[in-house]
């Protein structure tokens, strides 16, 4: 029990921490981008424009190739699937053909999921929860098999937990799955322990590629 809470407190300590990094970035992002558009007008002037939509046309061609990442999951002893191979970060407009539902990394959209804890009753764009998950986000999703107790019960354990969110897909095979950037893993249900297991170690876990970034301020629907 004493362990169990200590696991608890050095989470929240963490995610407080990152909590802090994150308002601080958005303090340098208001005033970069104030000086930052000075240099967006002149661009314009000079043909800006027409560069900034050529590389975004370049990085929408590409999104199908980019996407098919190579790998395959590996399970652990600890049923945690981690993915073997190559994960695309690029930012990309389109939709994208991941290798696997829910996907667990991969080029994504510039724009993420608010994932402060946020349940979203419909199913949301796989391309925007990946960005969460690039943040450091854990994603619970469920299908329609999915008992509805524990879908409630989950959901209120996600609206408690920052850098969390929660969404249907019907594309699954399994009923309920926990995801993070890299990672997959099966649960039973609400009540089974490896759930606050996969959260203490993929919330804002190693894995993260750009721990500490936003789960606010994006998209949220």
């Amino acid at each position: 029990m004493g362990s169990a809470k200590k696991s608890s407190a050095a989470r929240t300590a963490r995610i407080e921490e990152m909590r802090r990094a994150e308002q601080a970035r958005e303090r340098r992002t208001r005033i970069l981008t104030i000086a930052a558009s000075v240099v967006v007008v002149a661009g314009l002037v000079v043909g800006g424009v027409v560069l900034v939509r050529s590389q975004s046309d370049d990085e929408g061609a590409g999104a199908a190739g980019d996407a098919k990442n190579a790998g395959s999951f590996v399970t652990g002893k600890d049923g945690v699937r981690t993915w073997k191979g190559t994960l695309g970060r690029n930012h990309v407009t389109k939709a994208v053909d991941y290798p696997v539902t829910p996907p667990v990394g991969g080029d994504h959209n510039p724009a993420w999921m608010n994932c402060n804890g946020d349940v979203y009753t419909d199913e949301i764009n796989n391309t925007n929860a990946v960005h969460s998950l690039e943040h450091g986000a854990v994603w619970v999703t469920y299908n329609a098999s999915a008992d509805k107790a524990d879908v409630d019960a989950l959901a209120a354990k996600v609206k408690k937990t920052p850098y969390t969110l929660m969404s249907p897909v019907d594309g699954q095979k399994e009923p309920i799955l926990l995801s993070a950037w890299g990672h997959q893993r099966t649960v039973t249900g609400a009540e089974d322990p490896d759930v606050d297991a996969f959260f203490e170690k993929f919330v804002q876990g190693q894995q993260t590629p750009e721990p500490g970034a936003a789960c606010t301020n994006g998209l949220s629907r």
